[in-house]
Parts: C-alpha cells; sequence; structure tokens
C-alpha cells in the first residue's frame, strides 16, 4: 500500500496522511468524513477489517483513532472531537462490530456515539456516575475516589 494510494482512494489532502513506514499510515480527518472514509477504506484492495477504535485525551480536544487492518498495511483514521461536544457519527451500521469499541471509548471518554444504539456501561460497573470518565486527564485517581465518596 502506497500514500498515494490512499490519497486517491479516500480522496484527502496528502498532507493528511503520515507515513511511519510502508505498512503503517495515520489519516488525519474532520468529523464529517468519518462515514464516507470508512466505507471507502472497506473497499479497499487487501482490507480485512476494523481492529479496534481507541481515545486518546490530548489535553485541549480528544482524539478517537479507528485502526483499519488490510494484509499488507494498518490504517489509523484520527478523528478530533471536542470535549465540550464530545459527539461523533456511530459507523455501526457500516461494522457493526464497531458497536463493542464505540462502548468502550464512551465508557471511559465519554464520547457519543450517535446511532449507536447501545452505549450502555462495558467496562465500568452500571452504578458509575455518569459524569465520571476515567481516562480523561481532568480525573485523578483522588479525584475519582472523592467524587465516588472512597468506594473502590
Amino acid at each position: 500500500m502506497r500514500r498515494s494510494e490512499i490519497r486517491r482512494q479516500l480522496r484527502i489532502r496528502a498532507r493528511n496522511i503520515i507515513v511511519q513506514n510502508d505498512r503503517r499510515f495515520f489519516v488525519n480527518i474532520e468529523k464529517k468524513d468519518l462515514k464516507r472514509v470508512i466505507r471507502r477504506l472497506m473497499r479497499m484492495k487487501n482490507y480485512t477489517h476494523l481492529s479496534t477504535i481507541t481515545a486518546l485525551d490530548t489535553g485541549y480536544n480528544m482524539e478517537v483513532i479507528y485502526h483499519v487492518a488490510f494484509t499488507d498495511a494498518l490504517v489509523s483514521v484520527k478523528v478530533q472531537v471536542s470535549k465540550e461536544d464530545p459527539i461523533l457519527p456511530s459507523i455501526v451500521e457500516i461494522i457493526p462490530g464497531a458497536a463493542l469499541y464505540e462502548r468502550e471509548v464512551h465508557d471511559l471518554f465519554g464520547i457519543v456515539f450517535e446511532g449507536n444504539p447501545d452505549l450502555s456501561p462495558l467496562l465500568l460497573p452500571d452504578d458509575w456516575p455518569e459524569d465520571i470518565y476515567p481516562l480523561r486527564k481532568f480525573w485523578s485517581v483522588d479525584k475519582i475516589f472523592s467524587k465516588l465518596g472512597g468506594r473502590r
């Protein structure tokens, strides 16, 4: 797989594609383009599956990363999302197996995936407070314990 092929297939600017090596690519996109890009990746030669969805609190924003596997490469699609409005479109209608990954990211970062019919807790207890997202930088272990009234 080559940078030019990704650029041509996804119809995005080359500057939005970062090449780590000949098998590892990062693609930065806007959230409005997410579904279109995922669909196009799935149609590319040697596509195998969505490996996982991860997230990262960068301090200012959050970043959701869709790791898409091919037989000869891994393409990670990065989407920025604001902490004030942490909403992204769900891709479960395109890849039903993404449902669990979206639930996990929702649990730990509070990102809402519009269109996912089930964002119920996956990793956290059912009685976990809705406004505590343990992998956001704001929440330290001490703050979480204090908010939970000292319970573990």
